[in-house]
This record gives structure tokens, sequence and C-alpha cells, in this order.
């Protein structure tokens, strides 16, 4: 059996972010975007993706969609990202946040989005989607523009200008849930764990829908090994938004917690979401049917992880694993 230490190695590759400074150039990932329509449809015309850094509204690169539907973005820096989609025809949708990960040697990225004509019928949202906090459709166009010059000195990671920043718009609008978020994030970078727990405490205090907020909280409790506590933020998390990075995360987290039922059924919400498949759903679902004593089925998840991921720190992990296992079903 893996030790525990090991385990929590490969665990923590999940969140780089908590030890990688966001904008190290040397690490570069390639991004894949599908459109997907409500109805079906495909793109009439080419669909327009503005892409930006974490919560910020300044563009880091665009492109437009072929006539598949389809767009990529190579070299990106290694970080987070979210992109905001937009046409004559369609409704202005933001993805929200996903990581670029340099040990992907392209992510694929689906984005669901709906028509003019159908918003205008009354259409309902899909389930996860963005949701607006009433605070934050009145924000002062000057608390913006502080917001915005904000995000251009995180983008370059001048972390004590982007802090400066920061606090002027929330002195002008103290409900700016966004704002502290990124401060959180500013504090972060300048190594200040207390003010970045309390800014994004303050992100989900204003705006108890802010997803991204609480997976935050949940990796700063990851690095802390406080696993309980991140179950806990994680679980709100995915149940606004639950995408597959997230649900990997409380997955990993359930499966330190000891609750093997829950870990093994968000591996497979994860492997079932349209996003990216993850590999690392079947090394946790193989470590909990390992603790429930189904070998049998712990090795396909192994062997199938494997065949997603081949090579790497993470794969040769797996290889001994996968033979101790083998051994011992014998």
């Amino acid at each position: 059996m893996l030790s525990r230490r090991l385990l929590v190695s490969l665990f923590l590759l999940l969140v780089p972010c908590c030890f990688a400074q966001m904008g190290n150039q040397a690490q570069t990932g390639n991004v894949r975007v599908r459109i997907i329509f409500t109805n079906g449809r495909g793109c009439r015309s080419p669909v327009r993706l503005v892409l930006m850094l974490s919560a910020s509204t300044t563009p880091v690169a665009q492109t437009y969609t072929n006539d598949e539907c389809m767009a990529g973005i190579e070299d990106l820096a290694v970080g987070t990202y979210h992109a905001i989609v937009s046409g004559e025809d369609i409704v202005e949708t933001d993805s929200g946040l996903f990581e670029v990960d340099s040990r992907k040697t392209s992510q694929f990225l689906y984005i669901t989005v709906k028509t003019k004509e159908e918003a205008k019928a009354g259409t309902a949202q899909r389930p996860g989607g963005p949701t607006v906090a009433a605070v934050d459709l009145n924000i002062p166009d000057k608390a913006k523009r502080e917001f915005d010059k904000a995000s251009d000195f995180i983008a370059k990671q001048d972390w004590e200008k982007a802090q400066e920043r920061l606090n002027k718009a929330l002195a002008i609008y103290p409900q700016y849930a966004s704002a502290y978020y990124n401060l959180g994030i500013v504090f972060g970078h300048l190594g200040d764990r207390g003010q970045e727990r309390a800014a994004l405490q303050k992100a989900i205090s204003i705006n108890d829908h802010f997803s991204q907020a609480y997976v935050s909280l949940g990796k700063m409790a990851i690095v802390d090994r406080n696993f309980p506590e991140a179950e806990n933020f994680l679980n709100k998390a995915t149940a606004l938004d639950p995408n597959t990075q997230t649900l990997v995360l409380l997955a990993n987290v359930e499966l330190m917690d000891q609750h093997y039922d829950e870990a093994i059924a968000n591996c497979r919400k994860a492997h079932a979401t349209p996003q990216d498949p993850h590999a690392l759903v079947h090394y946790i679902a193989a470590r909990a049917l390992e603790h429930e004593n189904n070998l049998k089925d712990a090795i396909a998840e192994l062997q199938t992880f494997l065949q997603e991921e081949p090579a790497g720190p993470r794969a040769d992990a797996v290889r001994k694993e996968l033979a101790g296992l083998q051994s011992q079903a014998r």
C-alpha cells in the first residue's frame, strides 16, 4: 500500500498554485476550447473568446472559433484563467475559472452558451452556470477602474501596486467581493497567509455563491493538512459549480478523510463531466476501492490511470502500487 506521505505528495500536485508563482514563464500550457450551444446548433458565425487571468477583466489573449466551434490558445503561462465568450447572436458567457497546467500537452475546455433568442424566450440557465451576486450589480465605475488597474499589476506580478489599487477599489465599494478575492491572491503571493485567508473569507461573506473563493480556501486547508475543513469548503464549491478540477480535489480530500464511498462517487461525477478528463480520478477511486478491499476494481482503475497518464512522477508511483496490488490479488 502506498504510504500516506507519498499519497499526500501526489495530492499536492493538484494544487501547484500554492507552491509556484503564477507568472513563471518557463512553464506553459495549451488550451483547446469547444463551444456548445444549449439548443444543439453549431456556430453560424465565429465566436470570440477573450482570455483573462484569474478574476481579472484585463485580456491576456483572444481568438475566434472555427467552423467546428473550436479554438486553440497555445503557450499560456501556467496559472488560473477565465474566458469571456461573445458573438453576434449569443449571450455573453463567462467560462468560470480553470487552470492551465504545464503537465498536460493540451487541455480541453467546454463552454456552454445560449442564443439571444433563447434568452429572450426565458430559457433557464444551465445548472452550475455562473451566478451574479446582487452586490456585484452595483459596483461603481470608479471602483471597477481601480480593480482593472490592479488586475494589470497582478498580470505583471507587481503585488504591492496591485494591493494598493485593490484597497482603493474597496474604499470606494466595500462590498466588492471580486476585489477581496483578488486581494487574497495578492496576499498569497506576498506570503501573508493570514491576510490571504481573511480576504477570501470576506469575499464569501459578501457573496456566498463565490465558488472559486471556496476552492481557494479549500486549497489553503489542503496545504495545512486540515482535510475536514478542506472537505467542507470544497463541498460548498461543488454545490455551486461541479467542475472537474474541484470534484477531483473534493474526492481526494474525502479519500484522506476515509469517506471512501463519497470519494468514489465524486470520481464518477468528475469522469462524467464534459470537460477534459482528469487521470487522477482513477487513482483516487483505486485507493478508495483498495480500502474497501475491492482489489479487482482497484487494479482496473490504476490500469486506466496509466493509459491516460503513462509518464511522469505520478505514473511511476502508480506502477509500483499496481505491481503490489497485482501481487496481493494472485
